[in-house]
């Protein structure tokens, strides 16, 4: 994966862009994404926390470092037939890639075979993968390839200047590191960032333009809006006004048509005006169940409901999103005590 940084990518430019009145930058965002998707299809991912807290990461806005006293009791690597347990779960509720996250820095090369019994377990349900674990080295990247992890998050959180108040323990070289390792492995990237985090809007500005920058551009963006949880740093960030955050994925669908821009962690928090502004804003994907690795997220009865509101459908290849009375849930099924 090359960077590059033509005219239209600069920090400069797409700060313009966030500067435009909301109603011209949603027309124009509005015009980029009907040019490459469907308006009204949504793709659902659903996401699941295969080990746990007790990260070495310092990242100021998560619970599961092991910096941050948050009451979170480290886990060890869940089993591989619960895992496919909440993959069928989250397939029979409508999902179309399951998401597999690890609270490490980076994965032992112990871990890379049960990791990849993983991915290639649910592929055979006929998901598409993707899993976070960190950061990776390239023999780690090609090993989960060779299993057909079909995509890798890593996300640079938010721009280069205002990363080392968010973390220390972790360069913002080091992540573009692990996305070359990714590329370079034949996987999709998906890479995005937060807001939220007491950044301006410049700093929101330079995240997109890092994001642009990446040669191909990242085919998922996850959009996160901070989930404020006490006994971390950001604890007490400031309040986002939301529309900040409508503006910033109208900008990302601007500087990166082909992507799938995704509401991720925050969604709940959104509301329903909000979030239909951002799928008028471009968005196409959503985290979809009712816990984000260890937050909340919005009900699959309420994504259901908002959905038949908006006349939006799940993306081709997903299945039905189920009606009330399917009783199908995408809550994380976990380990019983002890394990």
């Amino acid at each position: 994966m090359t960077q590059k940084n033509p005219s239209d990518c600069t920090p400069e430019r797409i700060e313009t862009l966030l500067d435009l009145p909301l109603p011209e930058l949603l027309w124009q965002a509005q015009q980029v994404h009907r040019a490459h998707f469907d308006a009204t299809d949504i793709q659902l991912s659903s996401l699941l926390s295969i080990k746990t807290g007790g990260c070495a990461e310092d990242c100021g806005y998560c619970p599961q470092s092991a910096h941050h006293e948050v009451g979170l009791k480290a886990g060890r690597l869940m089993d591989l037939d619960l895992v496919l347990a909440n993959a069928r779960a989250a397939k029979e509720a409508g999902a179309a890639r399951f998401c597999m996250g690890a609270a490490w820095r980076e994965p032992k090369d112990r871990d890379l075979d049960a990791v990849a019994a993983m991915v290639e377990g649910v592929k055979a349900l006929g998901l598409e993968t993707c899993m976070t674990l960190g950061m990776l080295r390239p023999e780690q990247a090609r090993r989960l390839a060779d299993a057909g992890l079909d995509y890798y998050n890593h996300n640079l959180d938010t721009s280069p200047e205002f990363y080392g108040q968010i973390i220390t323990t972790r360069t913002y070289r080091e992540r573009l590191d692990t996305l070359q390792a990714v590329r370079e492995a034949g996987m999709a990237v998906c890479c995005g960032g937060i807001v939220g985090m007491g950044e301006t809007r410049r700093d929101r500005a330079g995240l997109l333009a890092q994001l642009a920058a990446l040669d191909p551009h990242p085919e998922s963006v996850p959009i996160n809006a901070l989930v404020r949880v006490a006994g971390t740093p950001l604890e007490h960030a400031p309040d986002l006004d939301p529309f900040e955050f409508v503006r910033t994925v109208a900008a990302a669908r601007i500087v990166m048509p082909r992507a799938r821009v995704r509401l991720s962690a925050g969604r709940r928090e959104l509301g329903d005006g909000i979030q239909a502004l951002c799928f008028l804003a471009g968005a196409n994907s959503i985290f979809y169940g009712d816990t984000l690795l260890v937050t909340g997220n919005a009900e699959v009865d309420a994504d259901r409901a908002l959905f038949a509101r908006l006349g939006l459908h799940a993306a081709e290849g997903a299945s039905p999103m189920p009606n009330a009375a399917s009783g199908h849930k995408v809550t994380a099924l976990q380990p019983e005590a002890g394990t």
